[in-house]
């Protein structure tokens, strides 16, 4: 509904500053606003008691699984919306690239001026100007044909929608040595003495450039790796991944639920000052690639090794521990029947970055033959049903008496081993 509340305003802004239509990012972003604010809403008003109708209000059982069907249908709008709002985010995110990218030429150039005031013009800044020059116009014109992924950042973004730390890392070292080696083509194409020449091309020298070059061919190995890691343990349903909304910068600190991770932000803050360390040694001397000290490469390449262990080590199939009778203050103890409720404890119920009311509406409990929905139980700020370790669904009619196996299936489609349990009649 806020969806379609958005697009009716086209005919009243013709895409101005307030435009609220649905064909432009200020729209998408309007609607996707309005839709998680009639949601946030809904769900506080149900967490209070109001807005239940009569027919249903004087069964706790009936109003739970109403009030739940209610917040699926709101949900599904506000991840229609979601969406939405993110590919015009992606669409309108080239272009923000390209200026960040002109901004760092401008800002070289504001550099080497500053600098070349006494010592003097030289070719070598010319040189780094001109691979400046080059790299950005190679990478704006990429943008351009990749502008609907994102432009440029469109291959550090994963599978999951999300900036993908071991490739922005590799990413960066690659663009750092192209940039050198075309400052050391340019010296080169500018040289005019043969002594300079010969100078230049050893500066190439594996002797002088074996450090950076390991650091490169480890990085970009590790981004590979990863990918390939993560591939296989999704395949095999011991790692569960949802899609994000948008890819987002905080992405290549945390884990997919927002939290920040020790093996993320040690292998990007030592890759950064590795980095900044060959800047400086490039810009003291421009006539050969940069030589990184083997201490120093050494640190990176224990860094790298942390994050792989990490990507190994992460992750985890969900598992159910014990399912038992959901019983109320003042009910008797008993058996499991058709019609109550049960209690499903265990461990990896909502995957990282599902804590979305859509992605928790996904949730299914498999009793016997039967696919129950977990309904959702709002609270003041979330939901009490369904969390990560504790789930209450109701045994429906159609279940059978007897030993039944109960299974649950996450938003991420993986499902936990069988736990049998005694349903009687």
């Amino acid at each position: 509904m806020a969806v379609q509340e958005a697009r009716q305003g086209a005919g009243t802004s013709a895409h101005g500053g307030g435009c609220t239509c649905g064909d432009c990012p200020h729209g998408a972003r309007e609607g996707h606003r309005r839709a998680v604010a009639e949601f946030l809403l809904k769900r506080d008003a149900f967490a209070a008691g109001q807005g239940l109708p009569a027919a249903v209000a004087h069964s706790a059982s009936a109003s739970r699984q109403w009030v739940s069907a209610e917040l699926t249908q709101t949900a599904e709008a506000v991840a229609e919306s979601g969406r939405a709002e993110g590919e015009a985010w992606l669409t309108r995110l080239w272009l923000r690239a390209v200026y960040v990218l002109w901004a760092a030429v401008a800002l070289l150039l504001m550099a080497e001026s500053l600098t070349a005031i006494g010592a003097g013009w030289t070719s070598a800044r010319t040189a780094g100007l001109l691979a400046a020059l080059v790299v950005a116009g190679a990478l704006t014109a990429a943008s351009w044909f990749h502008r609907a992924r994102g432009g440029a950042l469109a291959p550090v973004i994963g599978e999951d929608n999300r900036m993908s730390t071991s490739r922005t890392v590799a990413a960066a070292w690659v663009l750092f040595v192209a940039y050198a080696v075309l400052v050391l083509a340019g010296r080169l194409a500018a040289a005019s003495d043969h002594r300079e020449r010969d100078a230049l091309i050893s500066g190439l020298d594996l002797a002088r450039g074996a450090g950076i070059a390991t650091v490169l061919a480890v990085v970009c190995g590790i981004a590979v790796l990863v990918r390939r890691v993560v591939g296989l343990r999704i395949l095999g349903q011991r790692l569960q991944k949802v899609r994000a909304r948008r890819p987002r910068a905080a992405d290549l600190l945390t884990d997919d639920g927002g939290r920040g991770t020790f093996a993320d932000i040690q292998y990007v803050v030592i890759g950064a000052v590795a980095l900044v360390f060959a800047a400086v040694r490039l810009a003291r001397r421009p006539d050969q690639l940069p030589d990184l000290p083997w201490g120093l490469a050494v640190v990176v390449l224990i860094s790298a090794a942390t994050y792989l262990a990490a990507k190994y080590a992460e992750g985890g199939r969900p598992v159910i521990l014990s399912v038992v009778r959901a019983r109320e203050a003042g009910d008797l103890d008993g058996p499991i029947r058709t019609g109550d409720d049960i209690e499903i404890r265990g461990a990896g119920f909502v995957p990282p970055g599902a804590q979305s009311a859509d992605q928790l509406s996904r949730m299914i409990v498999r009793i016997g033959a039967v696919d129950v929905h977990v309904p959702l139980v709002p609270v003041t700020g979330g939901f009490s049903n369904p969390t990560d370790a504790v789930l209450t669904v109701p045994v429906p009619a159609e279940v059978e008496p007897g030993r039944v196996e109960v299974r649950v299936v996450t938003a991420a489609g993986i499902a936990t081993e069988r736990c049998v349990v005694e349903v009687m009649e």
